[in-house]
């Protein structure tokens, strides 16, 4: 038996591969860097062989850097959620580049859909509203560019899968065509009360059910990897969409337990129990994990655009050379110079999900300079953060004592102490980030029988933040963020109003 948990953390910006111990620390790791495709404003791509590609090599370096493939004892994998690839059953070779989450190709399609009434009835079966950001309006895309392909995938030659199943269907050199339920949860296909594909959504956008994978637990046992990738066949046991994977590796297995992920995007995650949960307040009710008898139900708030922010600062406003130049920049301004930054670069998420919102900046004054822009990046963070607790709680959830945080952003001190003043809510940050690779780690084992227990070590927490802004300035500067925010609406409505046939924003 292997003394190491190999994890594989496919995301947005790169593909990485941690080798864990049994005891969930760290002892190799590989990153590759992920080509971002722009074919058209608002779209947004993958290239499916370089994923594959680049998580071949990162696996195989880990695995060299723990002694080789009989120190591996499972493989755990999590991934960015939603993105949509569709392949050729017989060759593995994808019909189309990897339609990524950012992606608003489909806004239009989205957008018939709410005025046709069907988001009622989306939002009662998925826990999902209507947004490009899924994945089912991506796959009709795809089936539709082509006449020829949606005639394959009636005659099920075509295979679906978001990344994690795309990965799956590689290391087992086509033997498994599954998704885990977290991942399913994510399509706009699935059944959250039933658990189970949805026949009449798969009638309602158009997608034949025969190209959809099995789903399983988080923890089931996916297939084994072929020989010929590592050396040896290792058994794949954990898969967790990123969002959940982060649930996971936080050890967020009781009810109003909260965690937030600072990515590319921001995601705020809750456990809300075993019953399904219905919000009326736009944010998405989704499956939080399934492993043996654990199982629970998450109210997820989405945020589009967090690091990202900070990237478009650096390398399209080249406002700072590093993202950790942002920090000394907000810290040495006395306030914001009445500047909101609202990062509308792919639309606004929740809970105003609104695909046609772009970024917009507000409260310039001859006064204003270029640090203001830079803070109000960071800022942005933390009002949309904000904006989630107050949904969360106008459903009904619990209030959250200690907010778990991971991902690059946190790295930025002066960031957590502004989301803690401008949330009032203590932050918390484990000394280890890498909370989907840790969460995807723990599944893996559990699954393989290593451990008895999804609530294992590996995520302690070293640094608090605690509110100190008054009350009054913490309603200034929100009044000032919401009129921002209606600022973007209502451009976007006006732009939508002058292009009846709608737009697509601009992308990073």
């Amino acid at each position: 038996m292997g003394k190491h948990i190999l994890a594989i953390d496919q995301g947005t910006t790169s593909t990485r591969a941690i080798a864990f111990d049994l005891e969930f620390a760290p002892r190799a790791a590989a990153q590759v860097e992920l080509t971002q495709h722009y074919p058209h404003p608002g779209w947004v791509e993958h290239d499916a062989e370089e994923i594959w590609s680049a998580t071949l090599a990162v696996c195989r370096d880990a695995i060299e850097a723990v002694g080789g493939a009989a120190n591996i004892a499972a493989i755990g994998i999590t991934n960015q959620r939603e993105t949509t690839i569709i392949w050729d059953r017989k060759t593995g070779a994808p019909v189309h580049k990897a339609i990524v989450w950012q992606d608003r190709r489909t806004s239009e399609i989205c957008a018939k859909l709410r005025e046709q009434g069907r988001e009622e009835r989306v939002q009662a079966t998925t826990g999902l509203l209507l947004d490009p950001y899924f994945s089912a309006t991506k796959i009709a895309w795809i089936l539709d560019s082509d006449p020829a392909l949606r005639a394959r995938a009636e005659r099920g030659e075509l295979a679906f899968g978001t990344i994690e199943t795309f990965l799956v269907w590689r290391l087992t050199q086509g033997r498994a065509h599954i998704s885990d339920i977290t991942n399913a949860s994510r399509t706009l296909l699935f059944d959250i009360s039933k658990r189970s594909w949805s026949e009449e959504m798969c009638a309602l956008f158009n997608v034949p059910r025969s190209v959809l994978p099995e789903v399983a637990a988080c923890d089931a046992h996916f297939g084994d990897s072929d020989p010929q990738h590592f050396g040896r066949a290792i058994p794949i046991h954990g898969i967790a969409g990123d969002q959940q994977a982060a649930l996971v590796g936080h050890g967020c297995f009781n009810p109003g337990m909260a965690k937030a992920t600072f990515g590319t995007g921001a995601f705020l995650v809750m456990n809300v129990g075993d019953k399904p949960p219905h919000s009326a307040n736009r944010l998405l009710a989704t499956i939080g994990y399934q492993a043996k008898h654990a199982f629970a139900y998450a109210l997820e708030g989405s945020i589009f655009s967090a690091g990202a922010t900070m990237q478009w600062l650096r390398d399209g406003l080249k406002l700072i050379k590093t993202s950790a130049d942002s920090e000394a920049i907000a810290a040495s301004l006395e306030d914001n110079g009445g500047v909101y930054l609202v990062p509308a670069f792919a639309g606004l998420g929740a809970p105003q999900w609104s695909a046609e919102a772009r970024g917009t900046i507000t409260g310039l004054t001859r006064d204003s300079r270029l640090d203001h822009i830079v803070r109000a990046g960071l800022e942005a963070v933390g009002y949309q953060t904000a904006d989630l607790l107050d949904a969360l709680r106008a459903d009904g959830a619990p209030p959250i004592e200690s907010l778990l945080v991971d991902g690059g952003l946190t790295a930025n001190d002066w960031a957590m102490q502004f989301l803690a003043d401008i949330c009032e809510v203590e932050v918390a940050r484990p000394h280890f980030q890498e909370m989907t690779a840790l969460g995807a780690a723990k599944l893996a084992a559990y699954g393989a029988g290593l451990i008895s227990s999804l609530d294992a070590a590996g995520a302690a927490t070293i640094t608090r933040w605690k509110p100190h802004l008054g009350d009054g300035q913490r309603k200034t500067l929100r009044a000032g963020w919401e009129a921002a925010v209606s600022a973007a609406l209502c451009a976007a409505e006006a732009g939508r109003m002058v292009s009846p046939s709608g737009f697509e924003p601009e992308t990073l």
